[in-house]
């Protein structure tokens, strides 16, 4: 498709039209809209004062690019305004989800939750449902913890002999004994209201009831049925009041069970916000009456435009109050916002019991944010990689994300044959092809500290002449003193690449991330995947080593072993070691073998050889 460029003529008109719209806005709460070249809202923002909000995406030099391209996008402004910011917050928590901008934050919440329905009809029904019909019912959740949901229904039914089946028990039919009692009746589950024999006023109390529990409202139907209880006691009546004693025991158990603070905290909303850096950020809700916990919910933003922490839970309390009906007078948060609500008190509790509900919440956001994490790794396994480089990065306080990390580790026994090893990890995964194998050259005897000298000068000199691309960070299979060599190799070369190393314990065990001159122990959990990382480094780097060293003792013994014999030249001794794989064979092999294989001139030859015969 082709698109037309914007000629520079066409954008000083836009930019003319742009700033007559801008300067004629009032100074007013609203809601603004920004539109593109098709007539297509892009973006939604609230504003105390309309002016001064709109005026700043066109009178600065805005840092981030999304923002950037934005306001180029832009080429019609309409607003519309409100008497107070809450109105302005609903109404733009409304036009985003009804237009969805391309540039708004985008709510993730592609789960629907079941509620718990109270049927608006002549005795109504309790019953489970994931659909709200707006038809004068009463809904209550949804519920994300589905186990709660489902010992709620069953308290009721327990307390509570309503109906379950569909019939339409109007006046009329059960007047015309439309219907007949079922199972539900005889098993002393239902009261028979479709025969008449429960009167709609003692049908209906005990769904007032069932509303007040489905509030979290448990505490007053406690009381009423222990007053219950004791008045059936004292007319002794003590079959009645048995079965009350039965219903006051499974409230107070339920109670027990969902009650987390004090009973004087009631009708307060719970708020905490993880962000996910620049992706997306994770809000929890709690909502508490009469001190126990009656709604749970956890959802995602996507971000567009780097908004703040601050920006996205304003929004995320908005979404989630209008949701659910809240019309808490309290709200409790992590952070100040810059949000104000009609009679609504903002509190950030530094302890007590409401710092406990925000550590509480803090908590479910947390999980909620480490199992999306899970999830969205199991979908794409790189992108568990980028996190753990995220994390290095954010940890040694890096300028660029380590997506090119080189590690070095010598080897050598008693001095004889050392040798140096470089692996490198790309995107946080081995690159194999770019492995390097160094033969010590200049050091004599078992010296690691000149050995990773002369390795580190060899390797990045030779890099930089042929314009190679340089690692973001390099770690040492070493403590202190390797990191110190790496530093000065470097600096000798004048290059300042960052320096990491891998220290091991008494058992040989990667054990701690070093960092920085003087060198600082960088915490790691021993479960965490940054310690898993570093140790896969670790175990690689030490693995090519040995292996590059045990190959060159390996062929320099076979060399002192055949090299002397007359007659036996590379081709013959390839020969020999294609065939019989290794030194030992061949001394077991038999002259005849050696003869069909070398010929009888080179095969008597070498049978006598290493077997010592003349």
């Amino acid at each position: 498709m082709n698109v037309q460029k914007e000629t520079k003529e066409d954008k000083v008109k836009r930019e003319i039209y742009l700033k007559t719209l801008v300067s004629s806005l009032p100074e007013t709460p609203g809601i603004y809209q920004y539109f593109d070249d098709k007539d297509k809202i892009i973006y939604v923002g609230k504003a105390k004062n309309l002016k001064r909000r709109v005026t700043s995406y066109f009178n600065k030099d805005h840092k981030a690019n999304k923002t950037k391209v934005l306001v180029k996008k832009i080429r019609n402004i309409k607003y519309i305004v409100v008497n107070t910011e809450k109105d302005a917050l609903l109404l733009e928590n409304n036009l985003i989800k009804k237009h969805q901008p391309r540039y708004n934050v985008l709510l993730k919440d592609d789960k629907t939750y079941p509620s718990i329905c109270v049927q608006n009809e002549f005795f109504p029904r309790v019953f489970k449902t994931r659909k709200i019909i707006k038809n004068g019912s009463s809904y209550f959740g949804p519920y994300t913890h589905l186990p709660t949901m489902y010992t709620l229904l069953d308290l009721i039914k327990k307390l509570y002999p309503i109906r379950t089946c569909k019939h339409n028990l109007s006046q009329e039919n059960i007047k015309s004994n439309k219907f007949k009692v079922c199972l539900e009746y005889h098993i002393k589950n239902c009261l028979g209201p479709c025969e008449g024999l429960q009167t709609e006023e003692d049908y209906l109390q005990n769904i007032a009831e069932i509303k007040e529990i489905l509030k979290g409202n448990t505490r007053e139907i406690s009381k009423q049925l222990k007053e219950k209880m004791e008045r059936y006691a004292e007319n002794l009546e003590f079959e009645k009041a048995h079965e009350y004693k039965h219903k006051l025991t499974l409230v107070e158990n339920f109670r027990s069970k969902s009650e987390v603070v004090s009973t004087l905290i009631h009708n307060i909303d719970v708020f905490s916000i993880e962000s996910n850096g620049e992706k997306s950020a994770y809000i929890n809700f709690l909502h508490i009456a009469n001190g126990a916990i009656n709604q749970a919910y956890t959802f995602e933003y996507k971000k567009k435009l780097n908004e703040t922490d601050s920006e996205l839970l304003a929004m995320g309390i908005i979404e989630m109050r209008t949701r659910f009906d809240s019309n808490a007078n309290e709200i409790v948060v992590p952070i100040p916002l810059d949000i104000d609500l009609d009679n609504v008190k903002f509190t950030i509790p530094q302890r007590g019991e409401k710092k406990k509900l925000l550590d509480l919440s803090r908590l479910n956001v947390k999980q909620y944010k480490a199992d999306r994490l899970k999830q969205a790794e199991k979908l794409n396994p790189a992108q568990r990689n980028i996190r753990l480089l995220k994390e290095i990065q954010d940890k040694l306080k890096l300028q660029k994300l380590p997506m090119h990390i080189e590690s070095f580790d010598n080897s050598n026994i008693q001095g004889s044959d050392p040798v140096a090893a470089c692996i490198v990890f790309k995107q946080g995964k081995p690159s194999k092809k770019d492995y390097r194998k160094y033969n010590i050259k200049t050091v004599i005897g078992p010296d690691d500290y000149a050995s990773m000298h002369e390795v580190v000068i060899r390797r990045y000199s030779r890099l930089e002449k042929e314009k190679q691309p340089l690692p973001d960070l390099i770690i040492t299979d070493g403590g202190k003193g390797q990191m110190e060599i790496v530093r000065k190799a470097l600096e000798e070369i004048n290059l300042k690449i960052p320096i990491a190393g891998l220290a091991k314990d008494d058992r040989h065990r990667t054990s701690e991330l070093l960092y920085g001159f003087p060198a600082q122990t960088i915490g790691m959990e021993p479960t965490s995947g940054l310690f898993k990382l570093m140790e896969r480094i670790q175990d690689e780097v030490h693995r090519f080593a040995i292996q590059f060293h045990r190959d060159k003792r390996s062929k320099r013994q076979v060399q002192s072993e055949l090299d002397n014999i007359p007659g036996i030249g590379p081709k013959t001794k390839e020969q020999l070691l294609k065939t019989f794989k290794s030194i030992k064979r061949i001394k077991e092999a038999s002259e005849d073998d050696l003869i069909t294989l070398i010929g009888h001139s080179k095969g008597t030859t070498l049978w006598k050889e290493i077997h010592n015969k003349n």
